[in-house]
């Protein structure tokens, strides 16, 4: 069994996911190391580029975009037995020692079920979606109201981001974010693997509240940092907007709507809509109606 398979969800980024690869066949440190990128029906040559420049990668091209979840479930099917599984987007850049880090440090801490790094952006600046809480009904309601963005440095309305705690302190946390989130074997065996009812964002909120449901935790680890240039392939869509406030509403309704009281209820609803327009209306009015979700997959 090897150390690290990595799976790299590919849409349309060709030149950024050249550097990704080229960063992470420089990897040093490791055990073994399987590459798997999942091109999701590209237009940019993306496939014929990774088949020519890097054909030590194992290249799955998807003839239909299926989604982030979908994508990441034919990579992780595809792997190699490892001891770790490893999401990373197409869009970062990782030093040479990162991933040999993180493993070592998941090595550390024998009850994480999945960890992540400290990711940066561009401008230096930290990728605030590195370390994050649950959208509980509440966290849900400051991030709508804006509450959370008006008091950042609040322990009650700057849960979601956790932007109350230090960039530099290594954090029990709820959740990574997918653009680099490595999944012990184990968790992963024992969670399932993403759920395909989120098209992209959610996903991987969803897979760390499952992995927690386990008995497993999951760490943000500030030693190891990565270079995330950000929705690079969603920046300028509609859809990737429309697509997170459906991710919100669609964990909201999976893990917390039965059990929250109705005021509440209404008032996150409203705020989804107010949010999302009438597409959001729609999507709410449709599951209402009983329209069936996909099961995560196992």
């Amino acid at each position: 069994m090897i150390d690290l398979s990595v799976v790299i969800v590919n849409y349309n980024t060709k030149a950024l996911l050249r550097d990704c690869l080229r960063s992470v066949l420089d990897s040093r440190g490791l055990n073994g190391l399987d590459v798997i990128v999942v091109d999701n029906a590209s237009t940019d040559g993306s496939a014929d580029m990774v088949r020519e420049e890097f054909p030590q990668v194992r290249l799955i091209a998807s003839p239909v975009n299926g989604g982030y979840s979908y994508a990441n479930n034919l990579g992780l099917r595809a792997a190699q037995p490892s001891r770790y599984y490893l999401l990373l987007n197409p869009d970062t850049v990782v030093p040479p020692s990162a991933l040999a880090d993180m493993v070592a440090y998941m090595d550390s801490k024998p009850d994480a079920g999945a960890a992540g790094p400290r990711l940066v952006l561009a401008d230096g600046s930290l990728d605030l979606a590195c370390r994050r809480g649950f959208p509980t009904p509440m966290v849900s309601l400051y991030r709508l109201s804006g509450l959370s963005r008006l008091f950042p440095k609040s322990r009650r309305f700057g849960r979601y981001n956790m932007t109350y705690l230090d960039p530099d302190e290594e954090a029990e946390v709820d959740s990574v974010v997918g653009a680099f989130m490595m999944v012990r074997a184990e968790a992963m065996e024992q969670a399932g693997l993403l759920d395909e009812t989120f098209f992209m964002y959610g996903e991987d909120l969803d897979w760390a509240y499952r992995i927690r449901q386990k008995g497993w935790k999951v760490y943000y680890n500030p030693a190891v940092t990565v270079l995330h240039y950000k929705r690079a392939a969603s920046r300028h869509s509609r859809r990737a907007q429309f697509e997170f406030q459906r991710a919100m509403y669609i964990f909201y309704r999976k893990h917390y709507a039965a059990t929250t009281n109705r005021v509440l209820h209404v008032l996150i609803l409203c705020g989804l809509v107010l949010r999302g327009g009438l597409p959001m209306l729609r999507e709410i009015l449709g599951k209402r109606q009983g329209a069936p979700a996909k099961e995560t997959p196992a």
